[in-house]
Protein backbone atom coordinates (compact mmCIF):
# COMPACT_ATOMS: atom_id res chain seq x y z
CA UNK A 1 0.00 0.00 0.00
CA UNK A 2 2.68 2.53 1.10
CA UNK A 3 4.18 1.80 -2.97
CA UNK A 4 0.42 2.96 -4.25
CA UNK A 5 0.57 5.91 -2.22
CA UNK A 6 3.93 6.92 -3.04
CA UNK A 7 2.53 6.55 -6.67
CA UNK A 8 -0.34 8.53 -6.36
CA UNK A 9 1.53 11.64 -4.81
CA UNK A 10 4.15 11.34 -7.22
CA UNK A 11 1.61 11.51 -10.20
CA UNK A 12 -0.27 14.41 -9.01
CA UNK A 13 2.70 16.27 -7.45
CA UNK A 14 5.32 15.58 -9.96
CA UNK A 15 3.40 14.89 -13.04
CA UNK A 16 0.19 17.01 -12.90
CA UNK A 17 1.71 20.48 -10.76
CA UNK A 18 4.68 20.48 -12.05
CA UNK A 19 3.99 20.18 -16.15
CA UNK A 20 0.58 22.32 -15.62
CA UNK A 21 2.30 25.13 -14.00
CA UNK A 22 5.88 24.59 -15.35
CA UNK A 23 7.50 24.29 -11.80
CA UNK A 24 11.22 25.08 -11.54
CA UNK A 25 12.01 23.56 -8.41
CA UNK A 26 9.88 19.97 -7.81
CA UNK A 27 12.23 19.90 -5.09
CA UNK A 28 10.79 22.65 -2.93
CA UNK A 29 7.33 21.73 -4.25
CA UNK A 30 7.63 18.13 -2.26
CA UNK A 31 9.35 19.99 0.40
CA UNK A 32 6.21 22.14 1.45
CA UNK A 33 3.84 19.02 0.44
CA UNK A 34 6.27 16.96 3.74
CA UNK A 35 6.37 20.68 5.86
CA UNK A 36 2.09 20.83 5.42
CA UNK A 37 1.67 16.80 6.23
CA UNK A 38 3.36 17.05 8.81
CA UNK A 39 2.00 20.25 10.46
CA UNK A 40 -1.43 19.69 9.46
CA UNK A 41 -4.08 20.68 12.50
CA UNK A 42 -1.46 23.21 13.27
CA UNK A 43 -1.75 26.92 12.95
CA UNK A 44 0.54 28.18 10.23
CA UNK A 45 1.27 30.77 8.54
CA UNK A 46 3.38 31.83 4.67
CA UNK A 47 6.09 33.54 6.55
CA UNK A 48 6.76 30.77 8.83
CA UNK A 49 7.18 27.93 6.05
CA UNK A 50 9.45 30.74 3.92
CA UNK A 51 11.59 31.17 7.31
CA UNK A 52 11.45 27.84 7.79
CA UNK A 53 12.97 26.72 4.91
CA UNK A 54 15.79 30.35 4.98
CA UNK A 55 16.76 28.38 8.12
CA UNK A 56 17.92 25.23 6.02
CA UNK A 57 19.30 27.44 3.71
CA UNK A 58 17.38 27.24 1.04
CA UNK A 59 16.82 30.09 -1.07
CA UNK A 60 13.11 30.93 -1.23
CA UNK A 61 11.00 33.96 -1.73
CA UNK A 62 7.20 34.29 -0.82
CA UNK A 63 5.50 34.44 -3.09
CA UNK A 64 6.82 30.96 -4.50
CA UNK A 65 6.26 29.60 -1.10
CA UNK A 66 2.66 30.98 -1.41
CA UNK A 67 2.01 29.86 -5.41
CA UNK A 68 2.89 26.45 -4.94
CA UNK A 69 0.69 25.75 -2.08
CA UNK A 70 -2.27 27.00 -4.36
CA UNK A 71 -1.06 24.40 -6.53
CA UNK A 72 -1.07 22.05 -4.22
CA UNK A 73 -4.54 23.10 -3.04
CA UNK A 74 -5.68 23.32 -6.70
CA UNK A 75 -5.06 19.40 -6.55
CA UNK A 76 -7.65 18.46 -3.33
CA UNK A 77 -4.21 17.06 -1.61
CA UNK A 78 -4.05 19.57 1.00
CA UNK A 79 -6.81 21.60 1.94
CA UNK A 80 -7.00 25.08 3.94
CA UNK A 81 -9.24 25.66 6.77
CA UNK A 82 -8.84 29.59 7.43
CA UNK A 83 -9.89 31.64 10.60
CA UNK A 84 -12.66 33.03 11.03
CA UNK A 85 -14.17 36.16 14.26
CA UNK A 86 -16.73 34.54 15.79
CA UNK A 87 -17.70 37.84 17.33
CA UNK A 88 -16.99 39.87 14.14
CA UNK A 89 -17.83 37.19 11.80
CA UNK A 90 -16.00 37.93 9.38
CA UNK A 91 -12.80 35.34 7.69
CA UNK A 92 -9.28 36.34 8.90
CA UNK A 93 -6.47 36.25 6.90
CA UNK A 94 -2.60 35.45 8.09
CA UNK A 95 -2.44 32.46 9.92
CA UNK A 96 -4.56 28.89 9.01
CA UNK A 97 -4.61 25.39 9.27
CA UNK A 98 -3.60 22.85 6.28
CA UNK A 99 -5.74 19.64 6.27
CA UNK A 100 -4.95 16.25 4.46
CA UNK A 101 -7.18 14.89 1.95
CA UNK A 102 -6.01 11.43 2.61
CA UNK A 103 -4.23 10.23 6.50
CA UNK A 104 -2.61 7.71 4.71
CA UNK A 105 -0.02 10.56 3.24
CA UNK A 106 1.31 10.79 7.00
CA UNK A 107 0.51 7.22 7.95
CA UNK A 108 2.19 5.51 5.07
CA UNK A 109 4.86 8.15 3.69
CA UNK A 110 6.73 9.76 6.91
CA UNK A 111 5.98 7.67 9.67
CA UNK A 112 9.00 9.22 10.77
CA UNK A 113 7.60 12.68 12.61
CA UNK A 114 5.50 13.05 15.69
CA UNK A 115 1.53 13.00 15.40
CA UNK A 116 -0.29 12.54 17.92
CA UNK A 117 -3.46 10.67 17.47
CA UNK A 118 -5.85 13.81 18.35
CA UNK A 119 -4.07 15.71 15.64
CA UNK A 120 -5.51 12.44 13.33
CA UNK A 121 -8.67 12.73 14.91
CA UNK A 122 -8.71 17.00 13.82
CA UNK A 123 -7.84 16.41 10.24
CA UNK A 124 -11.14 13.63 10.32
CA UNK A 125 -13.82 15.70 11.79
CA UNK A 126 -12.54 18.17 9.36
CA UNK A 127 -12.98 15.72 6.19
CA UNK A 128 -16.43 14.84 7.40
CA UNK A 129 -17.51 18.39 7.58
CA UNK A 130 -16.01 19.11 4.38
CA UNK A 131 -18.23 15.59 3.02
CA UNK A 132 -21.27 16.99 4.78
CA UNK A 133 -21.41 19.92 2.64
CA UNK A 134 -20.10 22.45 5.38
CA UNK A 135 -18.01 25.38 4.89
CA UNK A 136 -15.48 24.91 7.53
CA UNK A 137 -13.28 27.47 9.49
CA UNK A 138 -10.57 27.70 12.67
CA UNK A 139 -13.14 29.49 15.39
CA UNK A 140 -11.72 32.85 16.96
CA UNK A 141 -13.13 34.35 20.22
CA UNK A 142 -11.12 36.54 21.94
CA UNK A 143 -8.01 34.92 23.45
CA UNK A 144 -9.66 31.24 22.80
CA UNK A 145 -9.72 29.23 19.62
CA UNK A 146 -12.69 26.88 19.04
CA UNK A 147 -11.23 23.85 16.50
CA UNK A 148 -14.36 24.13 13.66
CA UNK A 149 -16.50 26.69 12.98
CA UNK A 150 -18.99 24.81 10.23
CA UNK A 151 -21.90 26.77 8.79
CA UNK A 152 -24.00 25.19 5.82
CA UNK A 153 -27.28 27.20 4.95
CA UNK A 154 -28.46 28.69 8.31
CA UNK A 155 -27.19 25.61 10.66
CA UNK A 156 -23.52 26.24 12.27
CA UNK A 157 -22.07 24.47 14.67
CA UNK A 158 -18.99 24.88 16.61
CA UNK A 159 -16.82 21.46 17.40
CA UNK A 160 -14.07 20.84 19.78
CA UNK A 161 -11.90 18.19 18.71
CA UNK A 162 -9.71 15.88 21.51
CA UNK A 163 -8.67 12.20 21.27
CA UNK A 164 -9.31 11.46 24.82
CA UNK A 165 -11.06 14.12 27.31
CA UNK A 166 -8.89 11.56 29.76
CA UNK A 167 -8.66 14.06 33.06
CA UNK A 168 -10.32 17.26 34.07
CA UNK A 169 -7.88 19.44 32.60
CA UNK A 170 -9.01 18.15 29.40
CA UNK A 171 -12.32 18.53 29.81
CA UNK A 172 -11.91 22.13 31.24
CA UNK A 173 -10.11 23.33 27.97
CA UNK A 174 -12.33 22.00 25.79
CA UNK A 175 -15.58 22.72 27.02
CA UNK A 176 -14.61 26.44 27.96
CA UNK A 177 -13.61 26.94 24.72
CA UNK A 178 -17.37 26.19 23.64
CA UNK A 179 -18.54 28.18 26.80
CA UNK A 180 -17.37 30.96 25.73
CA UNK A 181 -19.33 31.68 22.60
CA UNK A 182 -22.84 33.59 23.63
CA UNK A 183 -25.10 32.29 20.88
CA UNK A 184 -27.55 29.41 21.08
CA UNK A 185 -25.89 27.63 17.99
CA UNK A 186 -25.08 23.61 18.44
CA UNK A 187 -21.99 23.19 20.43
CA UNK A 188 -20.34 19.83 20.34
CA UNK A 189 -16.89 18.08 21.98
CA UNK A 190 -15.29 15.33 19.61
CA UNK A 191 -13.41 12.50 21.13
CA UNK A 192 -12.76 8.79 21.40
CA UNK A 193 -14.15 8.08 24.51
CA UNK A 194 -15.72 4.73 25.08
CA UNK A 195 -18.18 6.45 27.64
CA UNK A 196 -20.30 9.58 26.72
CA UNK A 197 -20.18 12.05 28.61
CA UNK A 198 -23.75 14.08 30.10
CA UNK A 199 -24.71 17.60 28.88
CA UNK A 200 -22.96 20.66 29.93
CA UNK A 201 -24.96 24.13 29.66
CA UNK A 202 -26.33 22.64 26.36
CA UNK A 203 -22.90 21.61 25.40
CA UNK A 204 -23.01 17.67 23.56
CA UNK A 205 -20.07 15.45 24.19
CA UNK A 206 -20.07 13.06 20.75
CA UNK A 207 -18.25 9.93 19.81
CA UNK A 208 -16.28 10.58 16.29
CA UNK A 209 -17.67 7.61 14.86
CA UNK A 210 -21.12 9.09 15.82
CA UNK A 211 -20.69 12.66 13.92
CA UNK A 212 -21.56 11.46 10.74
CA UNK A 213 -25.09 11.02 11.44
CA UNK A 214 -25.75 14.34 13.59
CA UNK A 215 -24.11 16.55 10.14
CA UNK A 216 -27.50 14.64 7.79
Amino acid sequence: KRNYISAVKDTVLLRDIIQRNNIRDPKLLEDIFVFLVNNASNLISISSIVKYFKGQGRRVSYDAISNYIGYIEDTFLIHRCDRYDIKGKDTLSGNAKFYMNDLAYKNYLYPGFGYGFGYLVENLIYLELCRAGFDVYVGVLRNKEVDFVAKKADRVIYIQSTYLLSDESTVEREYSALESIGDNFEKIVVSLDDVTLPLRGGIRHLQAWNLKEILQ
